[in-house]
């Protein structure tokens, strides 16, 4: 059932990059809409700029001077003629003074009103007025701008463990979790700090911790005439660092009962604060107790973990943002959701885990993104275009459906070992892996598990296969190829043969980094194409793909260097040892702290570099005296660059 549309957009901005801009231009094509991409400078050549009808340059590549220059974006969309913008989910969408300014040019923004995300916006403002509506909140603390004493009477009241959580802001960002009463004072402290670092305002409130809990979200929608109705709820427990990272729906946790409860509270905390659009109400739910749900906040945009309810209900989410930001009417009662079939996405990021998930970055130099029987990926990437440090470390998602939970997991494991992003270190086969997990396979799920098994989800070195198959490339590479007529000298064959002696073995030094060097000799029985390796070893055929350096298999990646000890220590790349502090991830150097010839204590902060929305801080490993500082605050750093040299004092 569906209402005609009499007054659909012409043109819509698109106030976002990656893969969610070109998720909302691919339906934007099919109801007939023309889109309008926004890039930065960094992002010319991306994917969703020639996917759009036009493309407006908005600035530099830092976000402040592009994706977050609001002056820019309502330019761009006046320039091209827009009358709505879709801001996707990250930067400025469930920013309230963009969305005021976006109807003060004249434009609508597709998206609540401007009061709505200002008031979920504050996670104390927000609990209250949905409380008021009969939601159930998370005990804590009530009122807004306690001071510390304050904070530490209601956590007491409460009762530890608790949460101190920013008023302002989310992901993670401030949360500190307190089990001991004596160290309040000084985690109160901290996590103030922290907010006022990232949001700006360090207003805090204290929430009782729920040990092992479960995260799930409600999907709503609501028109301008009133009607709100809930699409189902999304598991969202697999969580790295407060993080998403695997997301399902429906949850094996609630029967119909509960998800109706839960449905209704979250229609009742859109209704509480004047909703409109597509949003989601999450909830904190003990795991042991599902009936006993917490309102947790309210996200007043779209979710990166849209498609699983997408494919379960069979509606497009991003059409209906469209239809109801026109003034339709929803044409569905409660009574017309259903929900069939299971469906399961893996968020897959510049990452890599086996540096303790640090962000990375590169060029795609090989891309396969599986679509089709059952599985679907929505993607930002093309090939031959960096991923830099200065945005969010999302690249795609892969998502698969199937009438069983079993079975849609199956297909996504399936998908992800299928999935190939050369050039990029990237979590796939970690997500993999992790679905194969005992518990994730039973749905005994907690927002816990992920930290908790990580490390026995991260491969112990690199396989000898990666090893022999590296060597085999690079046999290959000097293999003479024949002539017109077909003929190849003999004396060129690279088959180790001697006089006087048996063939001696062709053997490479290689490296991948952050690992020792080794030696190997490439298998007799190895194949190599342009794009693929096959090797056996001990009996085992192994099934790489392959571009330049970097191979791949069933999701893992391996950049494989060629070792030359000299020049690595010519280059600096040789240095090693406790002396020597190394950039851990590419990024920017934010803050410089010492110069050459202070002297330093041990744990002492020297530098701090970002990526992707994540700092580290690289601190001195040892009491000494800075006798190298090859950065300054600004400067972009490569992976494993050498930043600073740290003496220890007896030897300075």
């Amino acid at each position: 059932m569906r209402n005609e549309m009499t007054t659909m957009f012409d043109t819509v901005l698109v106030a976002n990059r990656g893969e969610i801009a070109v998720r909302v231009i691919r339906t934007l094509r099919e109801l007939g809409v023309r889109s309008v991409a926004v890039f930065s400078d960094a992002d010319a050549d991306a994917r969703h700029v020639h996917e759009a009808d036009t493309a407006v340059r908005i600035g530099p590549p830092p976000a402040a001077e592009s994706y977050l220059n609001v002056p820019a974006l309502l330019e761009a969309a006046r320039r091209t003629g827009a009358q709505a913008v879709h801001p996707g989910y990250g930067f400025l969408a469930e920013n309230a003074e963009f969305a005021r300014a976006c109807t003060d040019a004249g434009l609508v923004f597709i998206g609540p009103p401007a009061a709505a995300i200002s008031l979920m916006g504050d996670k104390i403002r927000a609990k209250e007025t949905v409380a008021a509506y009969g939601v159930p909140v998370v005990p804590g603390s009530s009122g807004s701008g306690l001071t510390d004493a304050q904070l530490e009477e209601a956590a007491r009241e409460i009762g530890t463990p608790v949460l101190l959580k920013p008023s302002a802001g989310g992901g993670g960002k401030g949360m500190r979790l307190v089990r001991d009463a004596a160290v309040l004072g000084e985690e109160i402290a901290a996590a103030r700090r922290e907010a006022r670092a990232s949001f700006g305002d360090d207003t805090l409130l204290v929430e009782r911790w729920i040990d092992r809990p479960r995260h799930i979200e409600i999907q709503v929608l609501a028109d301008t005439h009133g009607n709100v109705i809930h699409l189902g709820e999304r598991e969202c427990s697999l969580q790295r660092r407060h993080q998403k990272i695997i997301e399902e729906a429906p949850s094996v946790l609630l029967d119909a009962k509960t998800r109706a409860a839960m449905g209704e509270a979250a229609v009742q905390a859109a209704r509480s604060c004047g909703y409109v659009g597509a949003g989601t109400v999450e909830f904190i739910v003990p795991g042991n107790d599902p009936a006993s749900y917490y309102f947790m906040e309210m996200n007043t945009r779209l979710q990166v973990e849209h498609p699983v309810t997408e494919l379960i209900t069979g509606l497009d989410l991003v059409e209906w943002q469209l239809r109801v930001a026109s003034g339709e009417r929803l044409p569905y009662a409660q009574q017309d959701v259903t929900l069939t079939g299971w469906a399961i996405e893996a968020r897959v990021c510049a990452e890599d885990p086996s540096r303790g998930f640090l962000p990375s970055g590169g060029t795609v130099l090989a891309l396969r993104e599986p679509q089709g029987g059952g599985v679907r990926t929505d993607s930002g990437l093309s090939e031959g275009v960096p991923v830099g440090s200065l945005y969010d470390p999302m690249l795609s998602k892969v998502i698969a459906y199937g009438p069983d939970r079993a079975t849609a997991i199956r297909r996504l494991r399936a998908a992800l070992a299928d999935t190939v992003i050369l050039g990029v270190p990237t979590n796939t086969g970690f997500l993999r892996r992790l679905l194969a997990h005992p518990d994730v396979v039973s749905g005994d799920l907690d927002t816990g598990l992920v930290e908790r098994e990580a490390a026995g989800l991260v491969p112990d070195g690199v396989p000898d296969e990666v090893y022999a198959a590296a060597a085999a490339v690079r046999r290959d590479a000097l293999a003479p190829r024949p002539d017109a007529n077909g003929w190849t000298d003999p004396f060129s064959v690279p088959n180790g043969w001697r006089t006087g002696g048996a063939p001696a073995p062709l053997r490479f030094p290689l490296r991948v980094a952050g690992t020792d060097p080794v030696t190997y000799g490439a298998p007799d029985s190895a194949a190599v194409t342009a794009d693929r390796v096959t090797v056996e070893l001990d009996g085992a055929v192994g099934h790489f793909h392959r571009s330049g350096d970097w191979l791949g298999r069933d999701g893992d990646t391996w950049h494989v260097q060629d070792h030359d000890p000299v020049e690595a220590s010519l280059s600096g790349a040789g240095r090693s040892g406790a002396d020597t502090l190394a950039a851990p991830m590419p990024g920017t150097v934010t803050v410089v702290k010492v110069a050459v010839g202070d002297e330093v204590a041990a744990g002492q902060s020297l530098l701090v570099v970002e990526a992707m929305k994540m700092e580290h801080v690289i601190s001195a490993p040892h009491a000494g005296t800075v006798t190298e500082l090859d950065v300054t605050a600004g400067a972009t750093v490569a992976m494993d660059q050498i930043l600073a040299v740290v003496v220890p004092l007896e030897d300075s």
